[in-house]
């Protein structure tokens, strides 16, 4: 995995996240320097650092020191992941918890649960139940650190053994937003994994100098989330012609943005053919009605890509159609020209012009330029 080429050290913008310009990150000097630098406490194992003394309560996993996190809380309450692999299903549910890893490569929250894997009472965990840190609460965020899910893929391709869900059982997801999360930061982090790395299914998010690495679909859901100077890193999936697919929106139609992604870099795994993987496809989730079960028509996806820079592994046509159920019970193609999927200023041999590629003007691409999420809160 190669570092974003673009990566830079961005100041807080009022979430209280560090930015250290560039110094090496200490876990005795962010505990022992400024007040506003301080951590209301510290993931450790098998450490005994004189930071520790300095008034942070230290715990030996990080869903203990987020149960310390106060329930209605109104300030940030900043939690230290120092070195390790912390291999536990997380969930954040109290708002302004703030993971700040000690080293960005070596702080890893890891887990390995796929959608078609079972849950303890035997029922499959399902997209929505995978993912190795699911947020539910406002004002979340990230910074300095890795998030994964670590399903084995790969070998699933070669020989499948999950319980279907969709068309297959290995969504896997990192990272997931979910209902209650508003206002998410989430800053020089790498986000890992496959197919659905990246689920921003809710509430406004701001992605600031991330590495997002995965396969198909490996950014997608229905909140409104700005990718800011990110990497999306497509990976390689053995024996498949059509390599993968970078976004899936499933954004409401009464909502103006999706997914926005300004000035990132679309790049590969050197194993992945040219003119393989498509930019996105419009997602349109199957959802209960009174008269069955089908695609929400109400879900019109938003994807955006402006000033970035792609290889030449994005597809020619730019944008791929993505089949849901329609109410008559078949299944249906969804065009990408039936859904607000749009290109400005993209450069690189990824780059191009094609009836599908719609192009904004500068006109139009003005209010995209100045959503701000969470970056305003």
């Amino acid at each position: 995995m190669s570092a974003p080429a673009n990566r830079r050290d961005v100041v807080s913008n009022g979430l209280a996240l560090l930015a250290l310009a560039g110094a090496p990150f200490s876990l005795s000097a962010c505990i022992s320097s400024r007040r506003d630098e301080s951590f209301d406490a510290v993931v450790v194992r098998g450490r005994n650092d004189e930071a520790l003394a300095r008034g942070a309560p230290a715990f030996n996993s990080v869903q203990a020191a987020i149960a310390q996190a106060p329930a209605d809380g109104i300030r940030p309450f900043r939690i230290l992941v120092t070195r390790g692999r912390w291999h536990e299903k997380l969930v954040v549910d109290k708002p302004f918890v703030h993971l700040v890893g000690e080293d960005r490569d070596g702080s890893v929250l890891t887990h390995d649960t796929a959608a078609g894997q079972r849950r303890p009472d035997g029922e499959p965990w399902g997209t929505w139940g995978c993912a190795s840190l699911i947020v539910r609460a406002p004002h979340f965020a990230a910074r300095n650190l890795s998030i994964e899910n670590a399903f084995d893929y790969a070998g699933h391709l070669r020989a499948p053994k999950l319980a279907a869900i969709g068309p297959n059982g290995a969504q896997a997801v990192a990272l997931m937003l979910d209902a209650g999360s508003d206002r998410a930061l989430v800053q020089d982090v790498s986000l890992l994994g496959h197919q659905d790395t990246l689920f921003v299914e809710a509430g406004r998010s701001l992605f600031r100098n991330c590495f997002i690495a995965g396969s198909v679909d490996f950014a997608f859901g229905a909140g409104e989330a700005r990718f800011d100077a990110c990497e999306l890193h497509s990976r390689y999936r053995e024996g498949k012609p059509q390599q993968g697919y970078v976004a899936a929106p499933s954004t409401l139609a009464t909502q103006q943005f999706g997914l926005v992604f300004l000035q990132c870099r679309l790049t590969r795994e050197a194993a992945i053919p040219a003119h393989s993987v498509a930019l996105g496809r419009p997602w349109r989730p199957t959802k209960q009605f009174a008269d069955g079960r089908y695609g929400d028509p109400q879900v019109v996806g938003a994807a955006a890509f402006l000033r970035c820079w792609m290889d030449d592994h994005i597809a020619r046509e730019g944008w791929d159609e993505m089949s849901y159920t329609a109410r008559t019970g078949e299944r249906v193609a969804f065009d990408p020209l039936q859904a607000r999927l749009f290109e400005f200023e993209n450069e690189g041999p990824g780059a191009g012009t094609h009836p599908r590629r719609r192009l904004l003007t500068r006109e139009q691409a003005a209010p995209y330029r100045r959503i701000t999420a969470a970056a305003s809160a």
